[in-house]
């Protein structure tokens, strides 16, 4: 089935032996690698995990994965552990997450840990500003408690580039370029629309906006020179944040771009994908000036209108925008807030009427919240708010599936007390790293660390809400394990829920120390410099969770998705996931008191997993498959001229996908951008599951719910666990607004967390795409038999399809 076997060790399997290293069932001579899933997963893997020196050798990614995240012990004999690790990492079992694999290598001691780390929470703006530049998905609380700053007291902001700058716009055909990136133009304008009134709209602009030099200043002026670095950008914000901070109105602030390199220079550490140049980031402070600081001066201060909280969150919004803006970063945040404040209404629709779609947004709830649904006072202020609330959600969610409800005192720390602990430090050392040190802004973290301390909800999550972090800032480095891929067989030689004994001990002994391999992996990381760094130390928060769980539950123990919600008929299943996260944990202290570090506070959690799923065709995380057979689509930089030629900087392998044959399309809402359609059957189908296969659309609610409430108790734990990432469809076309509020309102108070999206049949969304689209058997095979790709048949079983469409080659 998967080409894929490997030799059983004569190992007697019951513990770990004198060592108190996990891996025995690895062994330490090198293992095979297993193969990419062919098409998507090499397309994933040749996009963000592959170097040119790894030669798509997944064997090599693990040999300079596992190197790099040993060498950040300290001396002594680590060849052992970094062998048995290589295997894990090489066979698919340990997965590790997309940031280990793109950038682990020899020389990981020497990074900062901000380019590992998936999951982070800001309490700035430029803090989440340099996270999101760094690759970290950033969650970000705007309880009223926790804002600090009402940016009507900003300084007056001034904003320079040198005219003899490669981007500066001089002459005619690059004030058309400015014009339509600053969207002063309407998209598409050519050189023949752009005519003498629209060049002067863009030379008005830049007069308006722009100081031509930068002498003489005024006596009250600060001049900063924005670095050419990622620490530059953020260094230029926390110093405008600051001076907000301290209310410095009457001061002006000059910002000098002049530094910056040109656009489609190359990132180093970013696979030499081309710089979004200084443009960008002067567009992003224009809007911030011009949306934020000049309407908060003039704002009523009776009116909810820009309120604090509002002007946080436009402000980090605009600095989003341009991040993404990049195309090499994808800038995930979420955005909570506590379901009692005041402006909370405003901020449910945020998104819908306020345009606000770089986060995610969720109300923080807790059990006073959904008491008061069912049982409260109506003449109750706080009972008649929750309801408003509960109202005003459940009719936005239901268009667009936002905000959700995060049940916040069900989070780990909250539960236990330990974020109101967090010590105040007045130094700025809560966010300081050998690469940026904070200095204007350290009053400002410590003013928003007291404010935390009394907080209704001190900590948030992440922005696809599977970890629990301090609302001031923290990390999770965090891991998948693929218990599925550590089968030492070929799984065309398995049959499903029939593994002889042996290599059923075998197979068990491996998941088992995959866990374990991951938990110290991810403590090894926790002592990378960091920002976070005390709080890092303060928690030492890991997170490992598996993937691939359905397709596992099949092959080793014979149960599709029906049977696992029989807790009695899975009890082998779930007793298997008992067994493991009592493992991780254990592995988890045993291994911190070894290294001197603090007991992790939290050790489990299931993350959305999609760039390690894809690589070996898994379903992803907690996730049921989406579809049976699909395009998946993937956006890469780049269009095509007027000829049909590539313009300059796109993404070479867009030419390729295109003379293979592979479904490309321009996008109109992403100018810019082309998308990739990948023929893709899910394994789980192609492992013969059949009649237990179960996809996402075909599953109910109240089942989808069984299974998060399963997997939180048996893996999650009662205690030391971070959350279930997932995301549950509620189809329109089956469940009207009341059904949908009263899925709502029964199943959302049992779970911690859970994105609940309305949608309805593909057809009916009217979006521009799908990242995965649904296609009848028939079209599927025709759109294969058009790409030149072998190992694209391969991938989709092209036996099973051919049949399905009628020509079963018989």
């Amino acid at each position: 089935m998967d080409g894929y076997s490997q030799p059983l060790h004569a190992l007697a399997l019951p513990g770990r032996g004198p060592a108190t290293i996990p891996g025995r069932s690895f062994g330490e001579k090198p293992l095979a690698a297993r193969r990419l899933d062919s098409g998507m997963g090499l397309a994933v893997g040749r996009r963000t995990v592959f170097r040119p020196e790894d030669g798509e050798d997944f064997g090599r990614v693990a040999d300079r994965v596992a190197a790099g995240n040993m060498s950040l012990l300290p001396g002594g004999d680590r060849a052992g552990e970094q062998a048995r690790l290589r295997n894990a990492i090489a066979t698919g079992a340990l997965l590790t997450s997309g940031r280990h694999l793109q950038h682990g290598d020899a020389g990981q001691a020497g990074r900062n840990m901000e380019v590992f780390t998936n999951c982070a929470t800001a309490i700035t703006a430029f803090a989440e500003f340099y996270l999101l530049l760094n690759g970290s998905g950033v969650g970000r609380a705007y309880d009223d408690a926790l804002i600090a700053i009402d940016w009507a007291k900003a300084p007056e902001l001034r904003l320079h580039l040198a005219a003899d700058h490669a981007d500066y716009p001089a002459d005619r055909a690059a004030r058309l370029r400015f014009g339509l990136e600053m969207g002063l133009l309407p998209w598409g304008t050519g050189e023949a629309e752009f005519d003498a009134a629209a060049e002067a709209q863009v030379l008005d602009f830049l007069a308006r906006e722009m100081i031509p030099g930068l002498a003489p200043l005024p006596a009250n002026a600060v001049l900063h020179r924005v670095e050419d670095s990622r620490e530059g950008w953020a260094k230029a914000i926390e110093i405008l944040e600051a001076m907000a901070f301290r209310q410095e109105r009457d001061r002006v602030l000059v910002l000098d771009l002049s530094a910056i390199r040109p656009a489609g220079s190359p990132i180093r550490g970013m696979q030499g994908r081309p710089s979004s140049g200084p443009i960008s980031l002067l567009r992003g402070l224009i809007h911030i000036r011009r949306h934020v600081i000049e309407p908060a001066r003039t704002r009523d201060p009776a009116s909810e209108v820009l309120q604090p909280w509002e002007q946080a969150l436009l402000v980090d919004h605009h600095l989003s925008v341009e991040v993404q803006v990049g195309g090499a970063r994808r800038a995930a945040r979420m955005a909570t807030k506590s379901w009692r404040d005041p402006g909370i209404r405003r901020f449910i629709r945020a998104k819908s009427e306020g345009g606000l779609w770089t986060a995610n947004h969720s109300v923080m709830v807790d059990r006073d919240f959904w008491q008061r649904l069912r049982g409260g006072d109506p003449a109750d202020a706080l009972t008649r708010q929750a309801r408003m609330v509960f109202e005003e959600v459940t009719a936005c969610a239901y268009i667009n599936g936002e905000p959700g409800f995060i049940n916040g005192d069900l989070l780990e720390d909250h539960r236990t007390g330990s974020a109101w602990n967090k010590p105040v430090h007045e130094d700025g050392r809560d966010f300081h790293s050998a690469r940026y040190q904070v200095d204007a802004a350290a009053g400002l973290l410590a003013e928003v660390a007291r404010r935390a301390a009394t907080a209704q909800f001190p900590v948030t999550t992440n922005p696809c809400g599977e970890i629990t972090l301090h609302v001031t800032g923290g990390y999770c480095v965090i891991a998948d394990f693929a218990p599925l891929l550590a089968c030492p067989l070929d799984l065309a030689s398995i049959t499903p829920g029939a593994v002889p004994d042996e290599i059923a001990a075998h197979w068990d002994a491996r998941v088992e120390d995959a866990v374990r391999l991951g938990v110290r992996f991810l403590i090894r990381a926790n002592r990378m410099d960091a920002l976070y760094g005390e709080e890092v130390a303060r928690t030492n928060r890991i997170g490992i969770g598996p993937t691939g769980l359905h397709e596992w539950a099949w092959m080793r123990f014979g149960l599709g998705f029906a049977d696992l919600l029989d807790e009695a008929r899975a009890a082998p299943f779930w007793s298997m996931l008992d067994r493991l996260s009592e493992s991780a944990k254990q592995e988890a202290d045993d291994y911190a008191d070894e290294l001197g570090m603090a007991r992790p506070v939290t050790v489990t959690t299931v993350k959305p997993a999609g760039t390690t799923s894809k690589l070996f065709g898994l379903t992803e995380g907690a996730h049921l498959p989406a579809r049976r057979q699909y395009l998946r689509w993937v956006q890469f930089k780049g269009t095509r001229d007027e000829t049909g030629a590539w313009r300059p900087g796109s993404d070479p392998l867009l030419a390729d996908y295109a003379a293979r044959g592979y479904p490309l399309r321009e996008l109109r809402s992403f100018p810019g951008m082309t998308i990739v359609g990948f023929p893709t059957v899910p394994l789980a189908q192609r492992l013969g599951m059949e009649s237990g296969l179960v996809t996402a659309p075909e599953a109910t609610p109240d089942e989808q719910y069984r299974w998060l409430r399963l997997l939180e108790r048996h893996w999650i734990g009662a205690e030391r666990g971070n959350q279930v990432s997932y995301t549950l469809k509620i189809y329109t076309d089956r469940h009207d607004l009341e059904a949908f509020r009263a899925i709502v309102l029964r199943e959302q108070p049992r779970i911690r967390c859970c994105s609940v999206l309305p949608s309805r049949p593909d057809s009916e969304l009217g979006y521009e795409y799908l990242p995965e689209e649904e296609v009848s058997a028939g079209r599927f095979a025709a759109l294969v038999e058009g790409i030149d790709d072998s190992a694209v048949r391969e991938a989709v079983d092209w036996a099973h399809l051919q049949c399905a469409s009628g020509v079963c080659p018989i």
